[in-house]
């Protein structure tokens, strides 16, 4: 290995937490308006396998995407969204971050983290019943890592939150912190937003990355994603529509109606110029059950028999990998 390569190799070594140009894929470069720059937060690519899942119809194959492995503190899919809405936040000049979402977000807690990393202070704004805001729940769960990293914590009564929403929420803490000399960069629910959408557009490349690498073998029909917040699905979506993948993407609500969500995605893939109808690039169905991390007795067992049969477990509060 001559010193060049070894140079390339050292520098390779150090990409996590460092601040990049971002070049987008040949096939979004239309799209508007393009991050410049894109924090490395996540531990990328993440792996994708076959999912051995018992009875399944003849000629049919399923592969998970294991975005769960993106990272410890921050996995899932909130560190994609992250990596761009940190950068921004950076180049801003911000010194801190406000986020909102509910008391065990994996949102929040992936931000808070995100935050530290940077150096930046978090406040969290927790959506929890009455009762748990009039008696603080201390040291549980996302609670946990979000106090141990020294988030500034929130929280507010499901009541209160459907009253004054979280836009006003956040907008109300920012104007605050503002009067109080700080400089705070608001990240919405789920960190969905037109910039956070380039986070699943960029997925979409790494997948037909992954997917050119077996050299034909494979080829997804389409893909299936839970559906909390909306940008998730608006970059898959996206990114499958414009690029080679041309997967239809599949998905499903667990809040909300499908036509909330509709309208939701078109207002992000309008904020980069897409000029396309959600309607045409996703399938959105309704998945809502009980309730948030409220799960059924048969719910429950499905869990462990697709636990049992395959070694992967999945997610209680959502149940939908993406596959």
């Amino acid at each position: 290995m001559d010193l060049d390569n070894k140079d390339q190799e050292s520098t390779s070594l150090f990409d996590f937490l460092s601040r990049k140009a971002y070049a987008p894929p040949s096939w979004a470069s239309l799209l508007n308006p393009i991050p410049s720059h894109i924090f490395s937060l996540g531990h990328l690519p993440t792996p994708i396998h076959k999912w051995n899942l018992p009875n399944l119809p003849a000629n049919t194959e399923v592969y998970l995407k294991r975005d769960d492995l993106s990272g410890m503190q921050m996995s899932g899919n909130k560190v994609r969204k992250l990596e761009f809405l940190m950068a921004d936040a950076v180049a801003q000049g911000a010194d801190c971050i406000i986020t909102i979402g509910g008391i065990q977000s994996n949102h929040c807690r992936a931000t808070a983290v995100a935050a530290k990393y940077l150096n930046l202070d978090c406040y969290l704004i927790l959506r929890t019943s009455k009762v748990v805001v009039d008696k603080d729940p201390g040291l549980t769960g996302n609670l946990l890592v979000e106090r141990l990293v020294g988030a500034n914590v929130q929280l507010i009564s499901k009541e209160e939150y459907a009253q004054i929403g979280s836009v006003n929420l956040t907008n109300d803490l920012k104007e605050k912190l503002v009067k109080e000399g700080r400089k705070p960069y608001v990240i919405p629910v789920g960190g969905s937003n037109s910039l956070g959408t380039w986070g699943y557009i960029e997925a979409i490349r790494e997948i037909e990355q992954q997917v050119q690498a077996t050299t034909g073998r494979i080829k997804f029909d389409d893909i299936v994603v839970a559906c909390g917040s909306g940008a998730t699905i608006a970059g898959l979506a996206l990114g499958s529509w414009l690029g080679t993948l041309k997967a239809k993407v599949h998905a499903f609500a667990v809040c909300d109606d499908p036509d909330y969500f509709y309208n939701f995605v078109q207002d992000l893939i309008d904020g980069l110029k897409a000029g396309v109808d959600s309607h045409d690039i996703v399938n959105i169905q309704n998945a809502k059950g009980l309730g948030y991390a409220i799960n059924t007795s048969e719910e429950l067992k499905f869990v462990k028999q697709i636990a049992t049969a395959t070694g992967v477990v999945l997610d209680p509060v959502y149940r939908n990998p993406m596959w």
